[in-house]
């Protein structure tokens, strides 16, 4: 049986860059994303190509003279695509949206002419307010996309001036009508908390104001100040113009308790969806099911090797996309099955590092952080709390 595999393309440009973000993206003229576009689809191209062997050939069917040649290790790194089918896709950035719609296409062909694939799939592309059109929707369903993921932040627009963004509510509304009427039934909504300013009271109609679009899945995340933004000289060493720790707990309360009442199931500490709404990409990264990443710094783990390209664009439209490679050892993999999937709300199976474990869960149990539920381990209401302190502690 194939394995599922999650593919994850970086799409690195955005209209203008916020105030609050570190992704790796920033605004290019034409011309680079044109080219870029080039190098994303012949890196796909490299990806899959077992020293000339045909995309979605088996391994049956293949000839020894592929075994012979592949030998010699290839300048790139290679997925054997005849060993998986692609579960998920994500197209993120960036903007994705802010490319004509065609790119996409293009990006969209390609890959299914490279990677057999499951039934259903799943195919999430963001998009923000700004840079949307019913035709660039209409291409999108015509591509297989069924998921979009639309940027808002905030429903104020002093906030979201504020944050740097490039639209306003009613183009936040606007958008949003596109996507239902183009027959999206998949909608996530971005939002985020304790901004500058912001209150509990100015959080709650935020979240009112999009639980009124009945979204079926909602990322509800507290506003981290990275260095290196703009947010983090503004505000660094002034933490009097950000809400006070008391503040922004209550703004956490507030989402937990107001989206439950309103039928979303959080399934993960800042996401909730309607039922058989959660993002199965997503889910992917915390049970560590393997993903590809094409494009810009983006990331990989195929049979516990991680990877990742170059984050030097110069280089990358070069077609120099190698970055790192490590191969995981046991403790790592340990470490990340609890530290990723302790985010999932259902927890984890301990499973067999049950006994290895054994001293810890019960030091975080009296601690009253870790509970047993079934044969999963998970944290409790206060763990959550807590949940950088829980997850240090299995680093080992």
């Amino acid at each position: 049986m194939k394995k599922p595999l999650d593919l994850y393309i970086h799409i690195p440009f955005c209209v203008r860059k916020c105030d609050y973000c570190d992704f790796l993206s920033a605004p290019a003229d034409g011309g680079t994303k044109e080219r870029y576009v080039s190098q994303l689809l012949e890196e796909i191209r490299q990806s899959v190509s077992e020293c000339g062997m045909p995309a979605g050939a088996s391994m049956t069917a293949a000839s020894d003279r592929f075994a012979c040649e592949c030998e010699a290790a290839p300048t790139h790194s290679v997925l054997p695509s005849w060993d998986y089918e692609v579960s998920t896709v994500f197209i993120g950035g960036g903007t994705p949206s802010i490319l004509p719609a065609g790119e996409i296409g293009r990006i969209m062909e390609l890959l299914r002419e490279c990677f057999a694939w499951r039934e259903q799939p799943e195919i999430t592309i963001e998009v923000n307010p700004g840079t949307l059109s019913a035709e660039k929707l209409a291409a999108y369903r015509n591509f297989g996309i069924n998921r979009i993921s639309l940027g808002l932040q905030s429903a104020d627009d002093a906030e979201l001036q504020r944050l740097g963004r490039i639209h306003t509510w009613e183009q936040f509304l606007a958008s949003f009508r596109l996507a239902r009427e183009a027959g999206f039934r998949n909608i996530n909504v971005d939002l985020m908390s304790a901004l500058p300013g912001q209150t509990a009271a100015d959080w709650r109609r935020t979240l009112e104001k999009v639980l009124a679009l009945e979204p079926e899945h909602i990322s509800a995340y507290s506003l981290i100040i990275e260095e290196g933004t703009p947010f983090h000289e503004r505000y660094a060493e002034h933490p009097e113009l950000l809400p006070d720790e008391d503040e922004e707990r209550r703004m956490y309360y507030d989402t937990k308790e107001i989206l439950a009442a309103r039928g979303y199931a959080r399934y993960e500490i800042s996401n909730y969806a309607k039922p058989g709404n959660a993002c199965r990409h997503n889910l992917g990264y915390w049970e560590r099911t393997d993903y590809r990443g094409y494009g810009l710094g983006a990331a990989s783990l195929l049979d516990n090797v991680r990877s990742s390209n170059t984050r030097e664009m110069e280089a990358y439209l070069r077609g120099e996309f190698a970055g790192t490679s490590e191969i995981l050892s046991e403790k790592d993999i340990r470490e990340e099955y609890f530290f990723l999937g302790l985010r999932r709300m259902e927890g984890v199976d301990p499973g067999p590092y049950r006994e290895h474990y054994a001293t810890l869960f019960a030091k975080l149990g009296e601690q009253g952080l870790l509970e047993e539920s079934g044969r999963y381990v998970r944290l409790t209401e206060r763990g959550i709390d807590v949940s950088n302190y829980v997850f240090a502690q299995f680093l080992e």
